[in-house]
């Protein structure tokens, strides 16, 4: 990493004017490669402080709005935002002060701006890191805030923003022996089998990753595949696989697994850690709709407002703002309908969505089973180890949260119903 930070710290004041600037996901910025001339550790300290930032913006911004009479260029307000979460966190003031006026000194139309974020910086070290935990834990956009406090009231909906402000453990799920991998990466077995780490530090250099014992991969978002249950021969079927822990679930079940996903490029991320776990699965790259056959058993994680991953991913909230919900709903509707059409008499399918919105999970549901009377709820699916029975949902599903579990760290919010096919 470079002595000066000054290379993370300028790549983390670009990711985060792409995000709330130009709506651009982190992970899509960091698949197109903008912080591939890092060093690793520069790349990784990147990272984390626009991930910081982006959880602590509003404790920031009230923190900034004292020392500024208005809002300086986006850019320029970027860079007093990580700033301020590095002062507060107890960074070395002369260090963060005098990269974050160098950063902006040098930007062509920006550079005028310098002395300004020099005067605030310094109040800002002088008295931010004692005003920064009196603050509210910070507030989900009202875009976002509003439909969940309706879904779940506003104090489950403030049990949810303490975990996501906390951010998250890493999960890891284990192709055998869920002890042996706890006890090689020091990580904590969760009672629905997943492995939990506090502090994961470099994934790849944990124990176990070369040997492909385990991926990454949430609990919540490993319990799907749990439910599907997929038994050794049968033909397996996951829809939207990208990026692949639950394929490899599937895999490593015995089932005889097809995997498909739109992008190539995540399609080839998936059959990498394939070869890494040493599992075998069939994988295409194909429209979902386009998917013919007849299937066992079937796995639809359709594409969602992802807005169950806030705690991994909380740049979510900024870069999105819930226009696109509507075209989403229909289309989970549609792939619900045709992958029907592939599912064998009397197989099973496990439908989900990352999504905390009961219109992408619930309603869903209760409307499948309107449109299509051969499907029944499989109740008895869910009786699986680590299953609160509180989290089981009126219709059959399971509705998982992230203030569940909120002592270990929370969870993804998740949605997930398995219904079986009668005739």
């Amino acid at each position: 990493m470079s002595d000066t930070g000054l290379p993370a710290r300028r790549s983390a004041i670009y990711l985060l004017d792409q995000i709330i600037g130009e709506g651009k996901l982190l992970p899509e910025l960091i698949g197109a490669g903008v912080l591939d001339r890092l060093e690793p550790a520069d790349r990784a300290r990147a990272q984390r402080l626009a991930t910081e930032t982006l959880r602590g913006m509003e404790r920031a911004d009230r923190i900034l709005q004292k020392h500024l009479q208005k809002y300086p260029p986006l850019t320029v307000r970027n860079a007093l935002r990580v700033g301020t979460v590095e002062l507060c966190a107890g960074e070395a003031a002369h260090g963060v002060v005098n990269s974050m006026v160098g950063i902006v000194s040098r930007h062509k139309r920006y550079g005028h701006l310098k002395g300004l974020v020099n005067a605030v910086l310094r109040k800002v070290a002088d008295k931010g890191p004692e005003q920064w935990p009196a603050l509210r834990t910070p507030r989900l956009p009202k875009w976002l805030r509003g439909p969940l406090v309706e879904a779940w009231g506003g104090e489950t909906v403030l049990a949810m923003e303490a975990v996501q402000f906390a951010g998250a453990p890493l999960d890891l799920s284990c192709k055998a022996d869920v002890d042996a991998v706890a006890q090689a990466t020091g990580g904590t077995a969760l009672p629905t089998g997943s492995v939990r780490l506090a502090d994961a530090g470099q994934v790849s250099a944990l124990p176990g990753y070369t040997a492909g014992d385990w991926w990454v991969q949430d609990a919540a978002a490993a319990m799907p595949a749990r439910v599907l249950d997929a038994q050794p021969g049968e033909a397996v079927l996951d829809l939207c696989a990208a990026p692949g822990g639950k394929t490899l679930q599937l895999a490593a079940s015995g089932a005889d697994v097809t995997a498909v996903d739109i992008s190539e490029g995540r399609m080839e991320r998936v059959r990498q850690n394939l070869i890494r776990t040493a599992l075998k699965a069939e994988t295409l790259v194909s429209d979902a709709f386009d998917v013919t056959g007849q299937y066992d058993a079937i796995l639809l994680d359709a594409p969602c407002s992802a807005t169950g991953t806030i705690r991994r991913h909380p740049d979510l909230p900024f870069a999105k703002d819930g226009s696109e919900f509507g075209a989403l709903i229909e289309m989970q509707a549609r792939m619900i309908d045709h992958a029907v059409s592939l599912l064998k008499p009397g197989g099973r399918m496990v439908f989900c969505t990352c999504s905390l919105l009961p219109d992408e999970g619930e309603v869903q549901a209760e409307e499948a089973l309107v449109r299509h009377p051969s499907l029944t709820v499989d109740r008895a699916a869910l009786d699986r180890p680590g299953i609160d029975p509180g989290w089981i949902t009126e219709e059959g599903g399971l509705r998982l949260r992230p203030d569940h579990w909120a002592d270990r760290g929370g969870m993804d919010g998740f949605y997930l119903i398995c219904l079986r096919k009668t005739g």
